[in-house]
């Protein structure tokens, strides 16, 4: 395999560009939307930016591909660019509509890309013709998978004018102000072509300064940084640095890669293509195949989506992914045998039997640091990262900046992690993309009283904010879980921490303090995880059709503990799941399930009118049972988003276990208040 790439022809893309074709400016109006599909160009006026309309903020990868046309891994994938693009209630945009319209550029507001790191979206939108995207500001991991297919990126507004007049532009003004390695990446047309000229010697590695190796002190670092530090590569390509500082770029090696049959496939395909259908992946061992997310896709597709051939299609990502597994000698956790349903979502289990404290893991999901509970250095890569991966065994990482969260005091009885993330999302500092690609690293009482478990929910959700990933400092809770959950020797778990911890005078970008105490139920309203607001501030009741707890962030053993509370504190007081609610519960994986037997749970979830279900990641990603059906539906879930259309065309909020379970019993949403002598808590 190495000696075919080294022997391979690689050349830089020229120093100049043209970009022939349109832009097609992603407003907030459907009805301009539509007029740029039906041939006219939109005026823009980049002097003045009051005088034109509201562009589109926060363009999820949901929307720019809806999760069901994920199931191509082709070209096919540049018909359906935009399909779920919402512009108030409407959806301009239809199949083959982008491609069509001879469209070079794509301009849209704020976080572009946010949500799924899946390269779907920017592959789909290369396939159409889109060989640019302007954007304010830019989510990282989508960003990167723009770079890695070689689809070019900026924040620059001018550039709308200089493409329109059909001028040459310079390649380096979309390398102005990226990393060394980034800008060489961008020059090459992609990761792989770069990898390449990379092993063949071709490219600058910049050297990272190491302080501390020439003196006795090292400088002081954040945990994650201490990470990272003894993850990078040298130049001389050895693993391990002294020390480490924002901003230093350079290759990490990776303890634990994994990927799930959304994108496994068309990394394999990117594989056999570019290195060689008999070529073997670098360490096998450290790879893990998961077959979580589409398991229960037939119960739910609709049929038209049959008719489109997309059931077929989700079942040849199986194959495909089960093929190269076999083929590869790579571990595949897949689904049962004996009953619907998979071994167990892919986080769940990493966190369950994988992952370890100082680790430095990466994965084919924007929700991979949610190991960082135990703390791990945890990051989703794309469809490129993860095959180039497989070859070099490392991934490109500039070594981001810190934000500091610290949480107070002793949270209320009926709070739990995903109302204290929900209120980080809710927050300026979140909301206007200043965390983007940054470390969320949580510390303070609340946060060291959470398990494990309710740890994993706010460091699963780093990725709703944007972050590059999420840690909590591992103490005795990560002690007391590897032991007890992994039967590890309790003095190796012990040893595992030593270290791993931020210095006191460790640099952030910035701290966010808050006080549990101040931190009552809350909810997202429709639309977005930053809509937070507390349950009590609702305005009148809303009544709910659909509860559902369960997916990598609620199907968790303490989650189940939560759920199991409020329902056999219903039943104890004579009521059930009301008749105007389905409630689903489905686990996060097969040992949290049989967690569930051995406390009796599944006993009191199915007596109080609860739906059980198999593990698989289901109605958080429209492909399983509890997803909405019509727009008018209103569901409560426990899941990480509420972007458009992500989980079936209803109006969608997010809150806890707790009160998804309080909610589905009194039929609308509710705070849980556990005490014997007081009644739910309502609006």
């Amino acid at each position: 395999m190495i000696n075919s790439l080294l022997e391979r022809k690689i050349e830089k893309r020229p120093d100049r560009v043209r970009l022939r074709g349109r832009i097609l400016f992603l407003t907030e109006d459907p009805e301009l939307i539509k007029r740029q599909l039906a041939g006219e160009d939109l005026p823009w006026d980049t002097k003045n930016a009051a005088n034109n309309p509201k562009l589109r903020d926060d363009i999820s990868t949901d929307e720019i591909t809806p999760a069901h046309y994920c199931f191509y891994f082709d070209e096919t994938l540049g018909e359906i660019p935009y399909l779920g693009l919402k512009c108030g209630s409407v959806t301009p945009i239809g199949r083959g509509d982008v491609k069509r319209g001879g469209f070079v550029c794509a301009v849209s507001g704020k976080r572009r890309g946010k949500g799924s790191s899946r390269e779907q979206s920017p592959y789909a939108e290369m396939c159409a013709g889109i060989q640019v995207v302007i954007a304010e500001n830019i989510e990282r991991i989508y960003k990167q998978n723009c770079q890695n297919l070689g689809v070019l990126t900026s924040t620059d507004f001018s550039l709308i004018d200089r493409i329109r007049g059909g001028e040459e532009i310079a390649l380096a003004e979309f390398t102005a102000g990226e990393d060394e390695i980034t800008r060489q990446v961008i020059e090459y047309g992609g990761l792989f072509p770069f990898n390449v000229a990379r092993m063949q010697g071709k490219v600058f590695l910049p050297p990272i300064e190491e302080a501390g190796k020439t003196t006795r002190s090292t400088p002081a670092m954040t945990l994650a940084e201490k990470i990272f530090a003894r993850h990078m590569l040298n130049e001389k390509g050895e693993v391990g640095l002294t020390s480490v500082k924002p901003g230093d770029t350079g290759f990490a090696q990776a303890d634990l890669r994994f990927s799930h049959e959304y994108v496994t496939p068309m990394a394999a395909i990117f594989f056999e293509r570019y290195v060689g259908k008999d070529a073997k992946v670098n360490d096998a061992a450290s790879i893990i195949f998961f077959r979580d997310h589409l398991t229960f896709l037939d119960e739910v597709i609709s049929e038209e989506k049959k008719k489109l051939g997309l059931l077929d299609l989700a079942t040849q990502l199986k194959l495909k992914q089960q093929d190269f597994a076999a083929k590869q000698g790579i571990k595949l956790h897949g689904e049962l045998k004996d009953r619907k349903g998979s071994e167990g979502i892919c986080h769940a289990i990493v966190l369950e039997t994988y992952a370890l404290p100082g680790q430095l893991n990466v994965g084919s999901d924007s929700h991979t640091p949610h190991v960082g509970a135990i703390g791990c250095v945890a990051f989703g890569i794309g469809t490129t990262d993860v095959f180039n991966s497989w070859i070099t065994k490392d991934v490109r990482v500039k070594v981001p900046e810190s934000v500091r969260i610290v949480i107070r005091g002793k949270k209320r009885v009926n709070a739990t992690a995903k109302d204290f993330i929900l209120k980080i999302l809710s927050l300026d500092y979140v909301r206007s993309g200043k965390a983007l690609a940054k470390v969320m690293e949580y510390a303070g009482e609340a946060i060291e009283e959470l398990s494990v478990d309710e740890r994993a929910t706010m460091t699963n959700m780093a990725a709703e904010i944007g972050g590059f990933t999420g840690i909590v400092a591992p103490d005795k809770k990560a002690v007391e879980f590897l032991v007890e959950r992994r039967g590890m020797d309790r003095k190796k778990a012990e040893a595992m921490m030593e270290g791993l911890y931020s210095d006191a005078d460790a640099q952030y970008a910035h701290v966010i303090e808050l006080d549990a105490a101040d931190i009552t139920p809350m909810v997202a309203t429709p639309g977005d995880p930053g809509n937070g607001k507390y349950v009590r501030e609702l305005n009148t009741p809303v009544p709910v059709e659909i509860a559902y707890g369960g997916t990598c962030t609620a199907g968790k053993n303490e989650d189940m503990d939560m759920y199991a509370d409020v329902l056999a504190h219903a039943l104890k007081q004579g009521k059930r799941v009301a008749d105007s609610v389905k409630f689903y519960i489905q686990f996060g994986s097969q040992e949290t399930r049989e967690y569930c037997l051995r406390k009796g749970y599944i006993d009191v979830f199915q007596k109080a009118g609860a739906i059980v279900i198999e593990p698989s990641c289901g109605a958080c990603i429209n492909a399983g049972p509890g997803v909405s059906t019509r727009p008018d539906q209103v569901v409560i879930s426990a899941q990480n988003r509420n972007f458009p259309g992500r989980s079936g065309p209803g109006q969608m909020y997010l809150a806890s276990p707790l009160t998804v379970a309080a909610s589905a019993v009194a039929g609308y949403i509710v705070e849980y208040e556990p005490s014997e002598t007081r009644a739910l808590v309502g609006v």
